[in-house]
């Protein structure tokens, strides 16, 4: 039985552990910064923000029978302000031709830019390793579960939505795109970074090249990272394309991991969300074909969020969960026959 919630302050010893898995950027290892992020995502789901796409909202996936915090995902207002620019390289080519020698070429460019008024992004998706290809498939309701919060509170997201994804890493756990550029010109570890990232981009503007930058100078490591997902990130990768994400060309200027971007009301799963009645009596032994996706209840405490991945049938304008679920249902969303909520089909 697992519960998908908002994150709580006693959720930082899990948010430090999932920080330590290896190939994981997400997550600063940084106590102090975990905590803000956790306080920050407090105040967020209080709506205790100075401006509401400030908000920066963490999701948790709960076993309740151990207490054992399997995963963690995120989802925030906006993704590049004018102190915090959102930076990406953006992917092109230019051709090249000598009529005298009768040879050409195509080079691949890469040409930094900035967005001040940037999108809203999802993110931060981090599970714990055992529970990866599980069968109760914690990893898809985790991401999920981002998709119903942003549906049903379409007022503090924007229109665009962004998913930076990881690139493959070497041998040695390096991202050979950073290897190419980022420490030539910054002379940090990319994790360093990436952690001063978090605080201040300012060494972005003040030391990164703003020309035009051509691929041919790297090596072909470098060359194939850009724009290319790492495999713990391919299921990712095929996910949000199925459900309307694409490919723009643009890529992240430190690892050259791809961005994905959709329009918020064109996601699959947020079209998909209806609000229906809960009825918990009726009869479900005849009826075939459950369907699944996550479910939460229209009625929740300011700063609370619950959530819970359920099979179901849909009649008329109610839900009823199939037996198995239904003593789940009660134990994580405290719901009764007759209260309203929302049902987000998976895809």
């Amino acid at each position: 039985m697992i519960l998908l919630r908002e994150i709580q302050e006693r959720d930082l010893d899990a948010l430090e552990k999932f920080s330590r898995i290896p190939g994981f950027i997400n997550l600063p290892n940084d106590k102090e910064m975990l905590r803000d992020k956790i306080l920050r995502s407090i105040a967020s789901f209080q709506q205790n923000v100075a401006w509401k796409f400030d908000g920066k909202y963490l999701f948790v996936a709960e076993n309740m029978e151990s207490g054992e915090v399997l995963g963690t995902s995120m989802i925030a207002g906006q993704h590049g302000t004018v102190d915090s620019p959102h930076f990406y390289f953006e992917v092109g080519s230019e051709k090249k031709f000598s009529k005298m020698i009768n040879t050409g070429f195509i080079h691949g460019t890469l040409k930094l830019k900035f967005d001040t008024n940037g999108p809203s992004e999802i993110g931060g998706l981090v599970l714990s390793p055992q529970y990866r290809n599980s069968e109760v498939r914690v990893g898809r309701q985790i991401s999920f579960v981002r998709f119903l919060f942003l549906g049903l509170h379409r007022n503090l997201f924007k229109r665009k939505i962004l998913a930076e994804l990881l690139p493959p890493l070497n041998k040695k756990g390096q991202s050979p795109l950073w290897e190419a550029i980022g420490r030539r010109f910054t002379n940090m570890d990319y994790g360093e970074a990436d952690q001063l990232c978090q605080k201040n981009k300012e060494f972005i503007f003040s030391l990164f090249p703003t020309g035009k930058i051509y691929t041919s100078f790297f090596s072909a490591e470098a060359r194939n990272a850009i724009g290319k997902v790492g495999k713990d990130t391919e299921p990712v990768s095929h996910m949000l394309k199925k459900i309307g994400f694409q490919y723009k060309n643009q890529v992240d200027p430190f690892d050259g991991g791809p961005h994905l971007w959709a329009n918020a009301d064109e996601i699959l799963p947020v079209q998909k969300i209806i609000k229906l009645t809960y009825d918990s009596k009726s009869e479900t032994e005849n009826l075939v074909d459950p369907v699944s996706g996550i479910l939460s209840s229209l009625k929740q405490n300011i700063g609370e969020y619950r959530a819970m991945a359920v099979k179901g049938f849909i009649r008329e304008d109610r839900f009823t969960s199939t037996p198995t679920d239904c003593l789940g249902i009660k134990k994580c969303l405290g719901l009764r026959s007759g209260d309203r909520v929302a049902f987000m089909p998976y895809y």
